[in-house]
Protein backbone atom coordinates (compact mmCIF):
# COMPACT_ATOMS: atom_id res chain seq x y z
CA UNK A 1 0.00 0.00 0.00
CA UNK A 2 1.20 3.40 -0.69
CA UNK A 3 0.04 7.25 -1.45
CA UNK A 4 0.45 8.36 -4.87
CA UNK A 5 0.83 12.17 -4.70
CA UNK A 6 0.54 12.83 -7.92
CA UNK A 7 -2.59 11.61 -8.26
CA UNK A 8 -3.60 12.27 -4.41
CA UNK A 9 -4.73 8.79 -4.05
CA UNK A 10 -4.11 5.82 -1.65
CA UNK A 11 -3.33 3.17 -3.66
CA UNK A 12 -2.78 -1.08 -3.00
CA UNK A 13 -1.35 -3.74 -5.05
CA UNK A 14 -3.83 -6.17 -6.82
CA UNK A 15 -3.97 -9.83 -6.85
CA UNK A 16 -4.82 -11.75 -9.94
CA UNK A 17 -5.67 -14.68 -11.04
CA UNK A 18 -5.47 -15.52 -14.66
CA UNK A 19 -5.04 -18.15 -16.53
CA UNK A 20 -2.96 -16.79 -19.88
CA UNK A 21 -2.07 -18.61 -23.68
CA UNK A 22 1.47 -19.74 -24.09
CA UNK A 23 3.35 -21.20 -26.86
CA UNK A 24 1.83 -24.25 -28.58
CA UNK A 25 3.64 -27.56 -28.14
CA UNK A 26 5.48 -28.87 -31.21
CA UNK A 27 3.10 -31.89 -31.43
CA UNK A 28 -0.19 -32.00 -30.16
CA UNK A 29 -1.15 -35.36 -27.90
CA UNK A 30 -2.92 -36.45 -25.13
CA UNK A 31 -1.44 -38.78 -22.23
CA UNK A 32 1.67 -37.34 -21.84
CA UNK A 33 3.69 -37.26 -18.87
CA UNK A 34 4.59 -33.78 -17.48
CA UNK A 35 6.60 -31.74 -14.39
CA UNK A 36 8.52 -29.41 -13.34
CA UNK A 37 7.76 -25.67 -12.72
CA UNK A 38 6.15 -23.03 -15.16
CA UNK A 39 9.26 -21.71 -16.65
CA UNK A 40 11.35 -25.27 -16.89
CA UNK A 41 8.99 -28.16 -17.31
CA UNK A 42 8.95 -31.47 -19.44
CA UNK A 43 6.33 -33.05 -21.25
CA UNK A 44 7.03 -36.77 -22.92
CA UNK A 45 5.41 -39.97 -24.92
CA UNK A 46 2.08 -39.85 -25.12
CA UNK A 47 -0.60 -40.00 -28.13
CA UNK A 48 -0.49 -37.83 -31.04
CA UNK A 49 -3.51 -37.82 -34.19
CA UNK A 50 -3.13 -40.99 -35.31
CA UNK A 51 -3.39 -42.65 -33.08
CA UNK A 52 0.23 -42.81 -32.71
CA UNK A 53 2.27 -43.69 -29.86
CA UNK A 54 5.09 -40.78 -29.16
CA UNK A 55 8.46 -41.07 -27.56
CA UNK A 56 8.95 -37.11 -28.44
CA UNK A 57 9.76 -35.04 -25.07
CA UNK A 58 9.28 -31.46 -25.40
CA UNK A 59 11.10 -28.49 -22.97
CA UNK A 60 9.35 -25.53 -21.50
CA UNK A 61 11.87 -22.94 -20.82
CA UNK A 62 8.57 -19.97 -19.69
CA UNK A 63 8.18 -18.64 -23.16
CA UNK A 64 7.94 -21.94 -25.64
CA UNK A 65 8.45 -25.30 -26.35
CA UNK A 66 11.76 -27.20 -27.22
CA UNK A 67 13.13 -30.43 -28.68
CA UNK A 68 14.39 -32.50 -25.45
CA UNK A 69 15.75 -35.94 -25.77
CA UNK A 70 13.39 -39.17 -27.07
CA UNK A 71 12.13 -41.45 -24.50
CA UNK A 72 13.39 -45.12 -25.21
CA UNK A 73 10.17 -46.55 -25.43
CA UNK A 74 7.24 -44.91 -27.31
CA UNK A 75 4.40 -44.60 -24.57
CA UNK A 76 1.21 -43.07 -23.83
CA UNK A 77 0.05 -42.77 -20.25
CA UNK A 78 2.89 -42.34 -18.56
CA UNK A 79 2.69 -40.13 -15.57
CA UNK A 80 5.38 -37.72 -14.75
CA UNK A 81 7.17 -36.25 -11.62
CA UNK A 82 10.31 -34.18 -10.61
CA UNK A 83 11.95 -31.74 -12.49
CA UNK A 84 13.28 -30.43 -15.83
CA UNK A 85 16.80 -32.02 -15.00
CA UNK A 86 15.48 -34.56 -12.88
CA UNK A 87 12.35 -36.47 -13.79
CA UNK A 88 10.61 -39.39 -13.56
CA UNK A 89 7.71 -41.22 -16.04
CA UNK A 90 6.21 -44.12 -15.40
CA UNK A 91 4.12 -46.62 -16.06
CA UNK A 92 1.66 -46.02 -19.32
CA UNK A 93 0.91 -48.49 -22.25
CA UNK A 94 3.14 -49.68 -25.52
CA UNK A 95 0.61 -50.49 -27.50
CA UNK A 96 -3.04 -50.93 -28.29
CA UNK A 97 -5.47 -51.20 -24.63
CA UNK A 98 -5.35 -54.19 -22.61
CA UNK A 99 -3.41 -56.03 -20.35
CA UNK A 100 -0.64 -57.40 -22.38
CA UNK A 101 0.40 -53.42 -23.50
CA UNK A 102 0.74 -52.39 -19.98
CA UNK A 103 4.06 -51.30 -18.96
CA UNK A 104 5.80 -51.10 -15.23
CA UNK A 105 9.09 -49.29 -17.03
CA UNK A 106 10.54 -46.26 -15.51
CA UNK A 107 12.69 -43.74 -17.04
CA UNK A 108 14.78 -40.90 -15.43
CA UNK A 109 15.50 -38.11 -17.48
CA UNK A 110 18.72 -35.56 -16.47
CA UNK A 111 17.81 -32.65 -19.02
CA UNK A 112 18.76 -33.95 -22.23
CA UNK A 113 18.34 -37.98 -22.05
CA UNK A 114 16.18 -40.92 -20.52
CA UNK A 115 17.77 -43.63 -18.92
CA UNK A 116 15.88 -46.78 -17.17
CA UNK A 117 15.47 -46.89 -14.01
CA UNK A 118 13.67 -49.77 -11.46
CA UNK A 119 10.23 -50.69 -12.92
CA UNK A 120 7.17 -50.10 -11.10
CA UNK A 121 5.60 -53.56 -9.35
CA UNK A 122 2.55 -53.23 -11.28
CA UNK A 123 2.27 -51.50 -14.49
CA UNK A 124 -0.79 -49.60 -15.24
CA UNK A 125 -2.56 -46.44 -17.23
CA UNK A 126 -4.75 -44.07 -15.75
CA UNK A 127 -2.52 -43.63 -12.71
CA UNK A 128 -1.15 -40.31 -10.93
CA UNK A 129 2.19 -39.17 -9.12
CA UNK A 130 3.71 -36.62 -7.60
CA UNK A 131 7.55 -36.33 -5.84
CA UNK A 132 10.97 -36.29 -6.88
CA UNK A 133 13.39 -38.55 -9.06
CA UNK A 134 14.52 -39.88 -5.93
CA UNK A 135 11.21 -39.89 -3.97
CA UNK A 136 8.55 -40.43 -6.58
CA UNK A 137 4.66 -41.60 -5.61
CA UNK A 138 2.90 -43.50 -7.76
CA UNK A 139 -0.63 -44.48 -7.16
CA UNK A 140 -4.24 -45.54 -8.60
CA UNK A 141 -4.91 -46.17 -11.67
CA UNK A 142 -5.90 -48.98 -13.99
CA UNK A 143 -4.78 -52.63 -14.90
CA UNK A 144 -8.36 -54.82 -16.08
CA UNK A 145 -10.17 -52.77 -12.85
CA UNK A 146 -9.53 -49.27 -11.53
CA UNK A 147 -6.48 -50.00 -8.50
CA UNK A 148 -6.07 -48.77 -5.24
CA UNK A 149 -2.09 -49.80 -5.62
CA UNK A 150 0.32 -46.87 -4.10
CA UNK A 151 4.36 -47.50 -4.59
CA UNK A 152 7.24 -45.32 -3.63
CA UNK A 153 10.42 -44.93 -5.38
CA UNK A 154 13.38 -44.34 -3.99
CA UNK A 155 15.80 -43.16 -7.30
CA UNK A 156 16.16 -46.97 -8.35
CA UNK A 157 13.58 -49.37 -6.51
CA UNK A 158 9.94 -49.22 -6.18
CA UNK A 159 8.30 -50.62 -2.71
CA UNK A 160 4.16 -50.99 -1.76
CA UNK A 161 3.33 -47.94 0.11
CA UNK A 162 -0.22 -47.51 1.81
CA UNK A 163 -3.20 -48.21 -0.31
CA UNK A 164 -5.95 -45.40 -1.61
CA UNK A 165 -8.95 -45.80 0.39
CA UNK A 166 -11.02 -45.59 -3.34
CA UNK A 167 -10.30 -47.45 -6.14
CA UNK A 168 -9.97 -45.34 -9.30
CA UNK A 169 -8.28 -44.16 -12.64
CA UNK A 170 -8.20 -40.73 -14.40
CA UNK A 171 -6.85 -38.66 -11.17
CA UNK A 172 -4.67 -36.32 -10.73
CA UNK A 173 -1.41 -35.78 -8.29
CA UNK A 174 0.36 -32.93 -6.39
CA UNK A 175 2.77 -32.96 -3.98
CA UNK A 176 5.80 -34.83 -2.73
CA UNK A 177 6.14 -38.29 -1.34
CA UNK A 178 5.56 -37.74 2.44
CA UNK A 179 2.99 -35.30 1.40
CA UNK A 180 0.95 -36.00 -1.73
CA UNK A 181 -2.67 -35.15 -2.89
CA UNK A 182 -5.04 -37.90 -4.82
CA UNK A 183 -7.52 -35.94 -6.75
CA UNK A 184 -10.67 -36.90 -8.46
CA UNK A 185 -11.11 -39.27 -10.70
CA UNK A 186 -13.32 -42.23 -11.87
CA UNK A 187 -15.13 -45.09 -10.21
CA UNK A 188 -17.83 -45.86 -11.68
CA UNK A 189 -18.75 -41.96 -11.98
CA UNK A 190 -16.54 -39.11 -11.63
CA UNK A 191 -15.90 -38.58 -8.08
CA UNK A 192 -15.00 -34.94 -6.21
CA UNK A 193 -13.17 -37.33 -3.28
CA UNK A 194 -9.70 -36.21 -2.79
CA UNK A 195 -7.37 -37.98 -0.05
CA UNK A 196 -3.94 -37.17 1.47
CA UNK A 197 -0.53 -39.30 1.64
CA UNK A 198 1.42 -39.01 4.83
CA UNK A 199 4.33 -41.21 3.36
CA UNK A 200 2.63 -44.71 4.83
CA UNK A 201 -0.94 -43.92 4.46
CA UNK A 202 -4.01 -42.40 3.01
CA UNK A 203 -6.77 -40.32 4.51
CA UNK A 204 -9.80 -38.17 3.07
CA UNK A 205 -9.39 -34.97 2.56
CA UNK A 206 -11.51 -32.09 1.53
CA UNK A 207 -13.56 -32.66 -1.69
CA UNK A 208 -13.36 -30.86 -4.53
CA UNK A 209 -16.50 -28.54 -5.73
CA UNK A 210 -16.61 -29.96 -8.77
CA UNK A 211 -16.32 -33.84 -9.77
CA UNK A 212 -14.07 -34.84 -12.44
CA UNK A 213 -11.71 -36.81 -13.76
CA UNK A 214 -8.59 -37.18 -16.38
CA UNK A 215 -7.76 -33.99 -15.18
CA UNK A 216 -4.55 -32.06 -13.83
CA UNK A 217 -3.12 -31.06 -10.47
CA UNK A 218 -0.05 -28.89 -9.15
CA UNK A 219 1.41 -27.36 -5.96
CA UNK A 220 1.47 -29.10 -2.79
CA UNK A 221 -0.75 -30.74 -0.30
CA UNK A 222 -1.17 -27.40 1.78
CA UNK A 223 -1.91 -25.21 -1.51
CA UNK A 224 -2.67 -27.84 -4.57
CA UNK A 225 -4.46 -26.60 -8.08
CA UNK A 226 -6.30 -28.65 -10.43
CA UNK A 227 -7.73 -27.84 -13.64
CA UNK A 228 -9.25 -28.87 -16.81
CA UNK A 229 -11.05 -32.48 -16.65
CA UNK A 230 -14.32 -34.32 -17.83
CA UNK A 231 -17.38 -33.62 -15.60
CA UNK A 232 -18.65 -34.36 -18.49
CA UNK A 233 -18.36 -32.20 -20.75
CA UNK A 234 -15.02 -31.13 -20.74
CA UNK A 235 -13.86 -28.83 -18.28
CA UNK A 236 -12.34 -25.29 -17.79
CA UNK A 237 -12.72 -25.23 -13.75
CA UNK A 238 -9.77 -24.67 -11.52
CA UNK A 239 -9.51 -25.17 -7.85
CA UNK A 240 -7.73 -24.27 -5.44
CA UNK A 241 -6.70 -26.53 -1.98
CA UNK A 242 -5.42 -25.12 1.14
CA UNK A 243 -5.38 -28.15 2.79
CA UNK A 244 -8.31 -28.85 4.03
CA UNK A 245 -11.10 -27.16 1.80
CA UNK A 246 -11.27 -26.54 -2.15
CA UNK A 247 -12.15 -23.14 -3.66
CA UNK A 248 -13.14 -22.90 -7.04
CA UNK A 249 -10.84 -19.96 -8.75
CA UNK A 250 -12.76 -17.26 -10.81
CA UNK A 251 -9.59 -18.22 -13.20
CA UNK A 252 -11.02 -21.02 -16.06
CA UNK A 253 -8.87 -22.21 -18.67
CA UNK A 254 -9.42 -20.95 -22.21
CA UNK A 255 -9.82 -24.25 -23.80
CA UNK A 256 -11.60 -27.23 -22.09
CA UNK A 257 -9.96 -30.35 -22.08
CA UNK A 258 -8.95 -33.70 -20.33
CA UNK A 259 -6.24 -35.91 -20.23
CA UNK A 260 -3.88 -32.93 -20.15
CA UNK A 261 -0.35 -32.57 -18.38
CA UNK A 262 0.48 -29.73 -15.69
CA UNK A 263 3.27 -28.60 -13.63
CA UNK A 264 4.49 -26.03 -11.28
CA UNK A 265 3.29 -24.52 -8.16
CA UNK A 266 -0.69 -23.36 -6.68
CA UNK A 267 0.50 -19.59 -7.89
CA UNK A 268 2.26 -20.59 -10.76
CA UNK A 269 1.51 -23.35 -13.11
CA UNK A 270 1.16 -24.25 -16.99
CA UNK A 271 -1.33 -26.95 -18.13
CA UNK A 272 -0.35 -28.44 -21.37
CA UNK A 273 -1.65 -30.85 -24.62
CA UNK A 274 -4.88 -33.00 -23.70
CA UNK A 275 -7.86 -33.52 -25.85
CA UNK A 276 -11.35 -31.42 -26.92
CA UNK A 277 -12.46 -32.96 -30.30
CA UNK A 278 -9.02 -33.45 -31.41
CA UNK A 279 -5.44 -33.44 -29.78
CA UNK A 280 -4.17 -30.24 -28.41
CA UNK A 281 -0.89 -28.36 -28.78
CA UNK A 282 -2.42 -25.63 -26.40
CA UNK A 283 -0.20 -24.36 -23.37
CA UNK A 284 -1.58 -21.99 -20.74
CA UNK A 285 -0.14 -20.76 -18.21
CA UNK A 286 -1.83 -19.63 -15.06
CA UNK A 287 -0.53 -16.86 -12.22
CA UNK A 288 -1.84 -15.78 -9.10
CA UNK A 289 0.41 -12.84 -8.55
CA UNK A 290 0.38 -8.49 -8.73
CA UNK A 291 1.62 -8.87 -12.47
CA UNK A 292 -1.37 -8.91 -15.26
CA UNK A 293 0.11 -10.91 -17.94
CA UNK A 294 -0.38 -10.41 -21.13
CA UNK A 295 0.51 -12.90 -23.59
CA UNK A 296 2.79 -13.04 -26.86
CA UNK A 297 0.55 -12.36 -30.06
CA UNK A 298 -0.43 -11.86 -33.61
CA UNK A 299 -2.98 -9.37 -34.50
CA UNK A 300 -3.68 -8.22 -38.08
CA UNK A 301 -2.51 -5.64 -39.73
CA UNK A 302 -3.07 -3.62 -43.20
CA UNK A 303 -2.85 -5.99 -46.03
CA UNK A 304 -0.81 -5.08 -48.72
CA UNK A 305 -1.70 -3.62 -51.78
CA UNK A 306 -0.05 -6.00 -54.36
CA UNK A 307 -0.62 -10.13 -54.16
CA UNK A 308 2.06 -12.39 -54.76
CA UNK A 309 5.18 -10.95 -52.70
CA UNK A 310 6.49 -14.42 -52.22
CA UNK A 311 10.36 -13.64 -51.88
CA UNK A 312 10.21 -9.89 -51.33
CA UNK A 313 12.86 -8.24 -49.32
CA UNK A 314 11.77 -6.45 -46.00
CA UNK A 315 13.10 -3.78 -43.61
CA UNK A 316 12.47 -1.38 -40.86
CA UNK A 317 10.23 -1.51 -37.68
CA UNK A 318 6.41 -2.18 -37.23
CA UNK A 319 5.66 1.25 -36.97
CA UNK A 320 7.82 1.85 -40.35
CA UNK A 321 8.92 -0.32 -42.65
CA UNK A 322 9.36 -1.17 -46.39
CA UNK A 323 8.46 -4.23 -48.54
CA UNK A 324 9.95 -4.43 -52.15
CA UNK A 325 10.13 -6.91 -54.66
CA UNK A 326 8.89 -10.27 -55.00
CA UNK A 327 7.26 -12.98 -57.33
CA UNK A 328 8.45 -16.14 -59.21
CA UNK A 329 6.55 -17.29 -62.47
CA UNK A 330 5.74 -13.11 -62.48
CA UNK A 331 7.89 -11.08 -60.35
CA UNK A 332 7.71 -7.75 -59.35
CA UNK A 333 9.32 -4.08 -59.28
CA UNK A 334 7.12 -2.47 -56.87
CA UNK A 335 7.45 -1.43 -53.18
CA UNK A 336 5.26 -0.16 -50.51
CA UNK A 337 5.87 1.21 -47.20
CA UNK A 338 4.31 0.64 -43.73
CA UNK A 339 3.03 2.90 -41.39
CA UNK A 340 2.18 0.12 -38.55
CA UNK A 341 -1.93 0.25 -40.04
CA UNK A 342 -1.71 0.68 -43.56
CA UNK A 343 0.51 -0.41 -46.58
CA UNK A 344 1.28 2.87 -49.49
CA UNK A 345 2.80 2.05 -52.85
CA UNK A 346 6.07 3.86 -52.88
CA UNK A 347 8.69 4.22 -55.99
CA UNK A 348 9.52 1.36 -58.15
CA UNK A 349 12.61 -0.83 -57.81
CA UNK A 350 15.26 -0.18 -61.31
CA UNK A 351 14.40 -4.44 -61.69
CA UNK A 352 11.98 -6.63 -61.53
CA UNK A 353 12.82 -9.78 -58.90
CA UNK A 354 11.99 -12.08 -56.58
CA UNK A 355 13.46 -14.49 -53.80
CA UNK A 356 15.95 -11.84 -53.88
CA UNK A 357 17.36 -10.20 -50.03
CA UNK A 358 17.94 -7.25 -48.00
CA UNK A 359 19.00 -5.39 -45.21
CA UNK A 360 16.60 -7.11 -43.52
CA UNK A 361 17.75 -4.17 -39.79
CA UNK A 362 18.06 -1.16 -41.76
CA UNK A 363 16.00 1.77 -41.22
CA UNK A 364 12.81 1.75 -43.57
CA UNK A 365 14.20 5.24 -45.72
CA UNK A 366 17.80 3.60 -45.87
CA UNK A 367 18.16 0.55 -46.55
CA UNK A 368 19.45 -2.19 -49.66
CA UNK A 369 18.02 -5.12 -51.94
CA UNK A 370 20.11 -7.59 -53.76
CA UNK A 371 20.26 -10.57 -55.90
CA UNK A 372 17.20 -12.33 -56.70
CA UNK A 373 15.87 -13.90 -59.77
CA UNK A 374 13.62 -12.23 -62.88
CA UNK A 375 11.89 -14.86 -64.16
CA UNK A 376 11.17 -18.68 -62.78
CA UNK A 377 14.21 -20.91 -63.29
CA UNK A 378 16.08 -17.79 -63.39
CA UNK A 379 17.99 -15.56 -64.78
CA UNK A 380 19.62 -14.66 -61.29
CA UNK A 381 20.66 -11.13 -60.68
CA UNK A 382 23.77 -9.55 -59.10
CA UNK A 383 21.97 -6.50 -58.78
CA UNK A 384 22.27 -3.95 -55.70
CA UNK A 385 19.69 -1.31 -55.19
CA UNK A 386 19.43 1.71 -52.09
CA UNK A 387 16.26 3.19 -50.59
CA UNK A 388 16.84 6.74 -49.59
CA UNK A 389 12.99 7.16 -48.43
CA UNK A 390 12.13 8.55 -51.84
CA UNK A 391 14.08 6.89 -54.47
CA UNK A 392 15.55 3.40 -55.79
CA UNK A 393 19.58 4.10 -57.38
CA UNK A 394 21.17 1.07 -58.82
CA UNK A 395 24.60 0.41 -56.90
CA UNK A 396 27.62 -1.75 -57.33
CA UNK A 397 26.69 -5.38 -58.03
CA UNK A 398 27.62 -8.73 -56.21
CA UNK A 399 29.77 -10.63 -57.58
CA UNK A 400 27.87 -13.10 -57.81
CA UNK A 401 24.25 -13.41 -59.05
CA UNK A 402 21.90 -15.91 -56.92
CA UNK A 403 18.49 -15.94 -55.76
CA UNK A 404 16.91 -17.94 -52.63
CA UNK A 405 19.59 -16.01 -49.94
CA UNK A 406 19.86 -14.43 -47.02
CA UNK A 407 20.52 -10.58 -46.29
CA UNK A 408 20.68 -8.90 -43.31
CA UNK A 409 23.00 -5.59 -41.70
CA UNK A 410 22.38 -2.00 -42.73
CA UNK A 411 22.38 -0.17 -45.95
CA UNK A 412 26.30 0.88 -45.26
CA UNK A 413 27.38 -2.95 -43.57
CA UNK A 414 25.43 -5.40 -45.09
CA UNK A 415 25.45 -9.30 -45.59
CA UNK A 416 24.78 -11.58 -48.47
CA UNK A 417 24.82 -15.02 -47.81
CA UNK A 418 24.69 -18.33 -49.20
CA UNK A 419 21.44 -19.16 -51.81
CA UNK A 420 21.45 -20.30 -55.16
CA UNK A 421 23.90 -19.32 -58.32
CA UNK A 422 23.77 -20.41 -61.69
CA UNK A 423 26.96 -22.01 -61.93
CA UNK A 424 28.33 -24.60 -62.24
CA UNK A 425 25.06 -25.81 -63.89
CA UNK A 426 22.55 -26.63 -62.92
CA UNK A 427 22.29 -23.74 -60.32
CA UNK A 428 23.65 -25.09 -56.91
CA UNK A 429 23.43 -24.37 -53.44
CA UNK A 430 26.50 -21.46 -52.60
CA UNK A 431 28.60 -21.29 -49.41
CA UNK A 432 29.84 -17.92 -50.81
CA UNK A 433 29.14 -14.79 -48.67
CA UNK A 434 29.70 -11.23 -49.81
CA UNK A 435 29.83 -7.53 -47.37
CA UNK A 436 28.60 -4.90 -48.81
CA UNK A 437 30.07 -1.30 -46.92
CA UNK A 438 27.70 1.18 -48.87
CA UNK A 439 29.75 1.32 -52.16
CA UNK A 440 31.48 -1.90 -52.77
CA UNK A 441 31.06 -5.63 -52.62
CA UNK A 442 33.91 -7.75 -51.26
CA UNK A 443 34.36 -11.71 -50.08
CA UNK A 444 33.43 -12.64 -46.85
CA UNK A 445 34.32 -15.94 -44.58
CA UNK A 446 32.20 -18.47 -46.52
CA UNK A 447 29.80 -20.53 -44.78
CA UNK A 448 30.50 -23.65 -43.76
CA UNK A 449 27.12 -25.21 -45.58
CA UNK A 450 25.76 -24.25 -48.61
CA UNK A 451 22.09 -23.89 -48.98
CA UNK A 452 19.30 -22.33 -49.95
CA UNK A 453 16.52 -20.25 -48.67
CA UNK A 454 18.37 -18.20 -46.12
CA UNK A 455 16.67 -16.06 -43.92
CA UNK A 456 18.85 -13.42 -42.09
CA UNK A 457 18.98 -10.73 -39.43
CA UNK A 458 21.32 -8.70 -37.25
CA UNK A 459 24.14 -6.79 -38.03
CA UNK A 460 27.25 -7.39 -39.73
CA UNK A 461 29.42 -8.08 -37.03
CA UNK A 462 26.58 -9.65 -34.89
CA UNK A 463 24.34 -11.44 -38.17
CA UNK A 464 22.01 -14.98 -37.43
CA UNK A 465 21.41 -16.95 -40.76
CA UNK A 466 18.74 -19.93 -40.90
CA UNK A 467 18.42 -22.09 -44.21
CA UNK A 468 16.20 -25.15 -45.22
CA UNK A 469 17.96 -27.34 -47.95
CA UNK A 470 19.77 -28.75 -45.74
CA UNK A 471 18.12 -27.19 -42.31
CA UNK A 472 21.36 -25.06 -41.05
CA UNK A 473 21.71 -22.09 -38.61
CA UNK A 474 25.14 -20.17 -38.35
CA UNK A 475 25.94 -17.17 -36.05
CA UNK A 476 28.46 -14.71 -37.46
CA UNK A 477 30.76 -12.02 -35.90
CA UNK A 478 32.32 -10.54 -39.27
CA UNK A 479 34.67 -13.05 -39.94
CA UNK A 480 33.67 -16.76 -38.39
CA UNK A 481 30.60 -18.55 -38.71
CA UNK A 482 29.25 -20.33 -35.94
CA UNK A 483 26.69 -23.56 -35.77
CA UNK A 484 23.70 -23.21 -33.87
CA UNK A 485 20.73 -25.45 -33.19
CA UNK A 486 18.10 -25.95 -36.14
CA UNK A 487 14.44 -24.97 -35.55
CA UNK A 488 12.34 -27.49 -33.77
CA UNK A 489 10.11 -27.80 -36.55
CA UNK A 490 10.96 -28.96 -40.19
CA UNK A 491 9.90 -26.82 -43.23
CA UNK A 492 11.91 -24.46 -45.55
CA UNK A 493 11.51 -20.81 -46.58
CA UNK A 494 12.33 -19.91 -43.59
CA UNK A 495 12.72 -16.07 -42.92
CA UNK A 496 13.62 -14.97 -39.33
CA UNK A 497 13.61 -10.76 -37.56
CA UNK A 498 15.28 -9.40 -34.31
CA UNK A 499 18.63 -9.50 -33.88
CA UNK A 500 21.84 -12.26 -33.59
CA UNK A 501 20.44 -13.35 -29.69
CA UNK A 502 16.83 -12.17 -29.76
CA UNK A 503 15.17 -13.33 -33.19
CA UNK A 504 11.45 -14.53 -34.21
CA UNK A 505 10.79 -17.00 -37.26
CA UNK A 506 7.45 -17.05 -38.47
CA UNK A 507 5.28 -19.41 -40.85
CA UNK A 508 7.67 -22.31 -43.50
CA UNK A 509 6.10 -24.67 -45.78
CA UNK A 510 5.58 -27.45 -44.37
CA UNK A 511 2.46 -29.35 -44.32
CA UNK A 512 1.82 -29.45 -40.58
CA UNK A 513 3.55 -26.22 -39.61
CA UNK A 514 2.38 -23.48 -41.85
CA UNK A 515 1.45 -21.46 -38.86
CA UNK A 516 4.34 -22.31 -36.96
CA UNK A 517 6.43 -19.60 -34.89
CA UNK A 518 9.75 -20.26 -33.17
CA UNK A 519 11.68 -17.79 -31.09
CA UNK A 520 15.84 -17.79 -30.87
CA UNK A 521 17.02 -16.30 -27.71
CA UNK A 522 20.99 -16.90 -28.39
CA UNK A 523 20.93 -20.36 -26.88
CA UNK A 524 17.75 -22.53 -28.67
CA UNK A 525 14.40 -22.10 -30.86
CA UNK A 526 11.58 -22.54 -28.67
CA UNK A 527 7.63 -22.22 -29.80
CA UNK A 528 6.33 -19.54 -29.25
CA UNK A 529 2.54 -18.11 -30.19
CA UNK A 530 1.22 -19.18 -33.88
CA UNK A 531 0.23 -16.92 -36.89
CA UNK A 532 -3.53 -16.78 -37.63
CA UNK A 533 -2.91 -17.35 -41.10
CA UNK A 534 -0.19 -19.94 -42.53
CA UNK A 535 2.15 -18.56 -44.71
CA UNK A 536 5.80 -18.93 -46.18
CA UNK A 537 8.54 -16.46 -47.58
CA UNK A 538 6.71 -13.74 -46.61
CA UNK A 539 8.55 -9.97 -45.75
CA UNK A 540 9.73 -10.11 -42.46
CA UNK A 541 10.66 -7.30 -40.06
CA UNK A 542 11.28 -5.72 -36.66
CA UNK A 543 12.62 -6.98 -33.16
CA UNK A 544 11.14 -10.05 -31.38
CA UNK A 545 9.29 -7.96 -29.39
CA UNK A 546 7.49 -6.01 -32.24
CA UNK A 547 8.04 -7.60 -35.54
CA UNK A 548 5.41 -8.35 -38.91
CA UNK A 549 4.75 -10.52 -41.68
CA UNK A 550 3.94 -9.59 -44.90
CA UNK A 551 2.71 -11.45 -47.87
CA UNK A 552 1.48 -13.77 -49.14
CA UNK A 553 -1.39 -13.61 -48.67
CA UNK A 554 -1.33 -10.28 -48.92
CA UNK A 555 -2.65 -9.77 -44.95
CA UNK A 556 0.26 -8.70 -42.66
CA UNK A 557 0.54 -9.74 -39.31
CA UNK A 558 1.92 -7.80 -36.46
CA UNK A 559 3.99 -9.71 -33.61
CA UNK A 560 3.71 -8.54 -29.90
CA UNK A 561 5.85 -10.04 -27.23
CA UNK A 562 4.59 -10.98 -24.13
CA UNK A 563 4.18 -8.06 -21.37
CA UNK A 564 3.81 -8.10 -17.41
CA UNK A 565 2.09 -5.18 -16.09
CA UNK A 566 1.85 -4.61 -11.93
CA UNK A 567 -1.71 -3.85 -11.14
CA UNK A 568 -3.10 -0.91 -8.62
CA UNK A 569 -6.32 0.15 -7.08
CA UNK A 570 -7.43 3.06 -5.47
CA UNK A 571 -8.45 2.91 -1.89
CA UNK A 572 -11.99 4.57 -1.35
CA UNK A 573 -14.00 4.89 1.52
CA UNK A 574 -17.38 3.31 -0.20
Amino acid sequence: MWYNSTEGTLKSLVKLEAWSSGAPLITARRYLAGAGTQTAAFGAGGTSPGPTRENKTEEYNGSGWSNGGNLTTATNNKIGAGTLTAGLAFGGSTGSPGPANLTAVTEEYDGSSWTTGGSMITGRINHAGCGTQTAGLGFGGYTTTNITNTEEYDGSTWTAGGALSQARRGLAGAGIQTAGLAIGGFTTTQVANVEEYDGSSWINGGSMNTARNSLSGSGLQTSGLAFGGNTPPFSTATEKYDGSSWTTSPATLSTARQNLSGAGTQSASIGFGGESTVNLANTEEYNSNINAITPAAWSSGGSLNTSGRNGAAASGVQTASIIAGGGLTVVLNNSESYDGSSWTNSPTLGTARGYMAGATNAPSTATVVFGGSTGAGGPFISDTEEYNGSSWTEQNNMSTGRNYLAGFGTQTAAVAAGGAAPNPSPPSRQTAVEEYDGTNWTAGTALPTAALAWGGCGTLTAGLVIGDVPMKGFTYDGSTWTSIPTLNIPGNYNKVFGTQTSAIQAGRNDPNGPTAVEEWNGTSWFTQASLATGRFNGGQTGTSTSGLVAGPPPATEEFTGETKTITASTLTTS
